[in-house]
């Protein structure tokens, strides 16, 4: 079991990114060499099969600026609910900008290499904590909906709060009605408390944590029964500030996020008949956790994404059009109903199906040893991730709950 472990609250705080450290400036010609993760999830390779051609991605976030190098051409029109001046091209931030840059940028000027450089990104700006004159909390909602609304297939929220509202939860649920597959960080807070936040802590997102160049989960990720997956999130390059004149090394999950919805992108550009439910259980079903068969770990829930083993080995089960990846309490389900093959495949674009799976027939408990993190992503993706804690390394394979 895992999500809705608290109960939804009046928003409480400000939403804020998911991005955090800020250092020395990196000048734009160096960045791509600090993109680690490209070599190291064998994105060359992967760009040779598909590109994330013909796929959206929708934003939410801080506004996308349009004009930088490696943007021109990859962001359309958008929509902006954050009640200021300016519009969704107009990014107050700055991280806006560098989530879609790790998506789609297409690296040219020298700035930031996307993971999926034909896909397009659809903008959504809504208000932030870096905006200061909004309350944040009253514009969550509807830009998820604006998302929802869009033909964006996939919803990135490199967002997070501790709080949240009953009109943000039924803005989730109603994006996930209409077959998007939401993407959202866990949090930043993983050396301090480590609450669950929001949007991640709902069932219908795949929250996303953060691992670094070595397989370690990163300290700052915030952990527990949110975490779905992982992906890369220590130093990775950022824009500085809304100047957009200088790149900063960063971290958060934030950027994982953004890593994760790229790969996604990537997978469903190559299955374009799949739906969301589809491109779901195909990412999570690769993660090595779940291809262990072990119990999903509090630090990277079911483990790396690793999008190059179905598209360079062809890895992974879509199984069932209709059968949502995950359970109503967040778990994924590894039924028998969920990866069976269906008679027809679905038709372009259909929505994600209600039907129940049985929760009894999960998968074993965790079976591996600790092993570890000497297996990175060149090989198999994340072998067995560890966590640093007090000095200690303790071996990622625990259970979501005790």
């Amino acid at each position: 079991m895992r999500r809705r472990a608290l109960p939804v609250l009046a928003a409480t705080g400000a939403w804020a990114v998911c991005l955090m450290g800020a250092a020395p400036a990196a000048v734009a010609e160096d960045v791509q060499s600090k993109q680690w993760y490209l070599d190291a999830m064998q994105a060359q390779d992967m760009w040779k099969v598909s590109t994330g051609k013909g796929i959206k991605v929708a934003v939410v976030d801080t506004g996308v600026n349009p004009s930088t190098p490696s943007l021109r051409g990859q962001v359309l029109s958008g929509r902006d609910v954050a009640g200021v001046s300016g519009g969704a091209h107009d990014d107050y931030d700055g991280h806006g900008t560098t989530m879609a840059e790790l998506i789609a940028g297409t690296g040219k000027g020298g700035g930031l290499q996307g993971l999926a450089p034909d896909a397009k990104i659809f903008p959504v700006r809504t208000a932030l904590s870096s905006l200061k004159n909004k309350p944040d909390e009253d514009t969550i909602a509807p830009a998820i909906r604006a998302a929802a609304d869009s033909d964006a297939q996939i919803i990135n929220m490199s967002i997070s709060g501790v709080g949240t509202t009953p009109q943000i939860e039924k803005a989730v649920e109603y994006a996930a009605g209409k077959g998007k597959l939401m993407f959202a960080g866990t949090g930043n807070d993983g050396e301090g408390k480590s609450l669950s936040e929001y949007p991640a802590a709902y069932p219908e997102v795949i929250g996303v944590g953060s691992v670094d160049s070595t397989g370690t989960v990163s300290k700052f990720s915030t952990h527990g029964n949110t975490v779905s997956v992982a992906a890369p999130g220590s130093d990775v390059p950022k824009w500085c500030d809304k100047t957009l004149k200088s790149y900063c090394d960063g971290e958060g999950t934030s950027a994982a996020t953004a890593i994760a919805s790229a790969s996604a992108a990537l997978i469903w550009s190559k299955h374009r008949d799949w739906n969301a439910n589809q491109v779901a259980r195909v990412l999570v079903g690769t993660t090595d956790g779940v291809m262990e068969n072990r119990n999903p770990s509090k630090y990277v829930g079911y483990g790396a994404v690793r999008p190059r083993l179905n598209l360079l080995e062809g890895k992974g089960e879509p199984g069932n059009p209709k059968q949502p990846a995950f359970l109503s309490n967040g778990d994924f389900d590894t039924s028998k109903d969920a990866f069976e093959k269906p008679d027809a495949a679905p038709g372009k674009g259909e929505e994600a199906g209600s039907g129940k799976a049985d929760a009894g027939s999960q998968a074993d408990p965790a079976k591996a040893s600790s092993g570890d993190n000497s297996t990175l992503w060149t090989s198999l993706g994340i072998g067995a991730a560890v966590i640093v804690l007090g000095g200690g390394a303790f071996a990622f394979l625990r259970a979501r709950r005790g």
